[in-house]
């Protein structure tokens, strides 16, 4: 059986007034971030793992923010669009580890809804997937909560 890992990163920049999604969900804060799309870090993050594993290129190539159908598209659209690539070329995911970076609001109460909501998109069961959420110890633009960041390491395998 072939398997191959993928990393992702995002970073989206936080606004006052702006829509907070994370991983699928909307979390009611102050800040939103700050993007072409939804700016979903969890969602992008994962998308360029994805793309990663399987040898393909960046998220931006494939949903670049100069076309206008992306513009404030739901992450989970793209994520869709995403696992149809690799299935394409005959790969499935196998399990997915995501790291939020964020100092506020408290990430943990929504893990679970995120999960839920990622979970039929990747076809993976919710056990196959983890959610992390660390602050950054006040330090850098995510300590100073203008940004937030998301890491994402990805496993798929050949189905054929």
């Amino acid at each position: 059986m072939k398997i191959k890992v993928g990393f992702g990163f995002d970073v989206h920049q936080l606004q006052v007034g702006r829509r907070l999604i994370l991983g699928g969900v909307e979390i009611a804060h102050e800040k939103g971030a700050l993007g072409h799309s939804d700016a979903d870090v969890i969602i992008h993050a994962l998308c360029d793992a994805l793309l990663g594993a399987a040898g393909l290129k960046d998220i931006g190539f494939y949903f670049p923010d100069t076309d206008a159908s992306f513009k404030n598209i739901d992450s989970k659209i793209l994520l869709e669009k995403v696992i149809q690539l690799i299935e394409e070329r005959n790969y499935s995911v196998s399990n997915a580890d995501i790291s939020l970076v964020l100092e506020k609001p408290k990430i943990k109460p929504h893990i679970d809804e995120m999960k839920v909501q990622l979970a039929p998109i990747l076809k993976i069961d919710l056990e196959d997937i983890s959610i992390k959420a660390t602050t950054n110890e006040k330090l850098g633009y995510v300590g100073r909560e203008e940004g937030v960041a998301a890491y994402a390491v990805v496993l798929i395998q050949k189905t054929n």
